[in-house]
């Protein structure tokens, strides 16, 4: 797995990998980028999109928010 799973209002949009922003390749994220970059977070996994603009608090907020209706539903844990 990767360094850190990041979490939007419940699901998984992406991670932090070798110091790497990824996050889903949804359609609303590739629409959303100015230029789009694939990278694999670690072997053996599908690729992700590199965001670069990590510095940027309201691009971030737009991309998550673009990207979260596309994004599965968490599955409910079952209590024991």
């Amino acid at each position: 797995m990767g360094e850190f799973i990041i979490y939007y209002r419940g699901k998984i949009v992406g991670g932090v990998y070798d110091n790497r922003l990824l996050v889903k390749p949804t359609k609303s994220a590739i629409s959303y980028m100015p230029t789009v970059s694939y990278e694999l977070p670690y072997e053996g996994t599908k690729e992700m999109l590199l965001v670069d603009e990590v510095d940027n608090k309201e691009f971030l907020t737009g991309l998550f928010d673009a990207i979260y209706d596309e994004l599965p539903t968490p599955k409910s844990k079952r209590k024991k």
